[in-house]
C-alpha cells in the first residue's frame, strides 16, 4: 500500500486470521444480548418498526450484513473495549462492542453530523466523536492486511485472468485512477489556498489502483486537490518500486515476433505513459486500431471508476462536503474507509450487490492531459494495440 500522509504506525499485537480472512478467535463481544440491535435500533431515527421488524433493517442502517459486521468487530475488539475506554449512552449505560461499532459505522457510512448520530443514538456527539476515531485507529492497524499488494504469483495471475476477460488485454496488474474529497474550510483557515482545487473546492485527492473484484491494491492519500495526477504517482512509493524493478516486474508474455509484454497497470490521459504504466492514445483523427485500443481501454478502466464511486456511496462520509476537517485525520479516515471497502469484498458480502453500480465517482471535475510520454511505454503501448488486434500471438 501506498503511504498515506498522517498515517503513523503503531506498535500493536497482530491478531492471527485464516486465508479467508476470518479472525482466528472466538465470538467478539462477548456477552452480547441476541436483541441488542433491536434495542438499539429503536433509538436510531426512522426506524421506529416494532422489534420483530427493527432486526430487518440492519442492512438499511449498515449496509453490510451481520457476518461483516461481525467480523469487523473482532477485528477491534481488544482496542475498542480497552479498560482506558468507557463509552457510556447518555442514560449512563455503558456500550457494549457491538454498540461502539454500530455508532462508528453509522457515522462512516451515513455522513451524518456527530450531532444527528448522537441524537440518534442517544449518545453525546463528543461520544460519537471518541468511538468514531478508536474505531479509525484501531482498523487501520488491524485491517490493514485486506489492502495490500499481491504477494504471491498465483494470486497475481488470478488477477490478470480476470483483467484479460474484462477486455483482452494480457498481464495487466491494476488500473490506476484519483478522486477528490472535498472540503469546507473558513477563508481563515491559514492553509485554505493549499487545498484549493482548479473547480475551486477545498479537497483532498486519493488516488487508488484496482483490481478486476473493484478491490484497492494501493492507495495514496493526503495530497491537496490541486495537485495533478501525475505529479501524485511519480511521487508514490508504488512508482519508485515500479522504476527500482521491484513492482511490476513478474513473468513476461512472449510473443511470437520475438517483442514481449511486461507486466503493467493502465490508467487514464491524466498519467503519463511509462513502461509500466499505459494510457490510451492521445489525438482527433486517429486510426481504426487505435481507436478500438482506446475503447478496449476506457472498458477496462471503468473497474476503478466503478470502485472509487461504490467506496464513496457506501461510506457517504467522505462522498459529501466534509465540514472543517482534521487535515491530519481525514487520510486516515479515508485509508480506513477503502479497508472496509475491501473487507465488504473479501467476505463477499451480497448486502453491496444491492447497491447501484455507477462510474461517477469525481462529478464536476474535468480530465487533467499529462501528455508525457516514453519511449518504452509507446513501444508496450503499440505491442498491446496489435495484440489486442490479433495481429501478434503468443
Amino acid at each position: 500500500m501506498g503511504p498515506v500522509r498522517g498515517f503513523k504506525k503503531k506498535r500493536k499485537p497482530e491478531k492471527k486470521h485464516d486465508k479467508n480472512g476470518s479472525a482466528a478467535s472466538g465470538s467478539p463481544g462477548g456477552e452480547v444480548p441476541v436483541d441488542w440491535w433491536g434495542d438499539l435500533s429503536k433509538r436510531i431515527n426512522g426506524f421506529h418498526q416494532s422489534p420483530s421488524k427493527c432486526l430487518d433493517n440492519f442492512e438499511a442502517a449498515f449496509k453490510i450484513s451481520r457476518k461483516t459486521f461481525e467480523y469487523i468487530s473482532s477485528l477491534v475488539k481488544d482496542d475498542m473495549m480497552t479498560k482506558s475506554a468507557h463509552f457510556v449512552f447518555t442514560n449512563g449505560k455503558s456500550m457494549s462492542l457491538y454498540e461502539q461499532v454500530a455508532v462508528a459505522l453509522r457515522r462512516l457510512g451515513s455522513g451524518e453530523s456527530l450531532v444527528t448520530i448522537g441524537d440518534s443514538f442517544g449518545v453525546n456527539h463528543s461520544t460519537v466523536s471518541q468511538v468514531t476515531w478508536r474505531f479509525v485507529e484501531s482498523m487501520e492497524e488491524r485491517g490493514l492486511h485486506h489492502l495490500q499488494w499481491p504477494s504471491t504469483e498465483v494470486e497475481m495471475n488470478a488477477i490478470k485472468s480476470k483483467f484479460e476477460k474484462i477486455c483482452g488485454f494480457p498481464n495487466c496488474c491494476g488500473v490506476i485512477d484519483a478522486t477528490h474529497i472535498t472540503m469546507c474550510l473558513p477563508a481563515s483557515e491559514p492553509s485554505c489556498n493549499v487545498w484549493l482545487d482548479h473547480k475551486k473546492n477545498h479537497s483532498m485527492v486519493l488516488q487508488a489502483i484496482v483490481d478486476p473484484d473493484m478491490r484497492f491494491r494501493d492507495i495514496v492519500t493526503g495530497w491537496p486537490g490541486k495537485m495533478e495526477d501525475w505529479l501524485i504517482f511519480e511521487s508514490s512509493n508504488f512508482n519508485k518500486l515500479c522504476e527500482k524493478g521491484e513492482r511490476l516486474n513478474g513473468n513476461k508474455l512472449h510473443l511470437s515476433e520475438g517483442s514481449e509484454i511486461r507486466e503493467y497497470i493502465i490508467g487514464d490521459s491524466a498519467y503519463p505513459l511509462l513502461p509500466y504504466l499505459v494510457v490510451p492514445y492521445e489525438g482527433k483523427e486517429l486510426s481504426e486500431l487505435k481507436t478500438q485500443f482506446n475503447e478496449q481501454h476506457l472498458a477496462t478502466r471503468m473497474v476503478a471508476q466503478r470502485a472509487l464511486a461504490r467506496m464513496k456511496e457506501m461510506w457517504k462520509i467522505i462522498q459529501g462536503m466534509m465540514w472543517r476537517p482534521d487535515k491530519h485525520r481525514l487520510p486516515r479516515i479515508i485509508l480506513v474507509c477503502c479497508v472496509l471497502h475491501n473487507i465488504v469484498i473479501d467476505l463477499k458480502d451480497e448486502v453491496q450487490d444491492e447497491l447501484s453500480l455507477s462510474h461517477d465517482h469525481d462529478s464536476g471535475y474535468h480530465q487533467l492531459v499529462c501528455g508525457a510520454a516514453d519511449e518504452k511505454g509507446a513501444s508496450l503501448r503499440d505491442s498491446l494495440s496489435h495484440y489486442l488486434n490479433g495481429r501478434l500471438q503468443s
